[in-house]
């Protein structure tokens, strides 16, 4: 498995905002307000992954925070978690981006206002899980052995 590469990242973030744009501009007066949910329940996750990714990270450095090991399938699903969740954080966070170009011309009104707000919000959590997932991810990773200077010289 390879690590979380930032340009398929980048990608998806730019085609879910450019389709969140053309959605907005074509249907907004047809829309319900846009839900503060998506934006707690990115910050809840991303504080999980934070979390897991420090714990993680200090048992592979040998410094357990708890008296459970985390075995080595566990620690293949964190970093498939890390992965996807990422994806969902770009995902998430193009929307919101893409919302927040339409809407940041018309925020005189109270409706559109409240949806800036609330997408500008939702744009912040997803940075926050985006980073909270690639922190996860880096930690799932074993060190490098250190080189033995003894085999370095001939």
């Amino acid at each position: 498995m390879t690590p979380i590469r930032p340009w398929p990242l980048a990608l998806a973030a730019v085609v879910s905002g450019a389709g969140a744009w053309l959605l907005i501009r074509f249907g907004y007066a047809h829309f319900p307000p846009l839900p503060w949910t998506a934006a707690a329940a990115l910050l809840l996750l991303a504080l999980a992954e934070a979390w897991s990714g420090r714990n993680v990270r200090a048992q592979i450095r040998g410094q357990p925070r708890s008296s459970r090991r985390i075995t080595p399938i566990a620690m293949a699903r964190m970093a498939v978690l890390a992965k996807a969740s990422a994806m969902a954080a770009a995902i998430f966070g193009g929307a919101s981006a893409g919302f927040l170009g339409y809407l940041g011309g018309i925020v005189a009104k109270p409706a559109p206002r409240r949806d800036t707000i609330t997408a500008g919000v939702t744009l912040i959590a997803a940075l926050l899980l985006a980073a909270a997932a690639v922190y996860l991810e880096r930690s799932c990773r074993i060190p490098e052995p250190p080189e033995d200077p003894t085999e370095a010289e001939p």
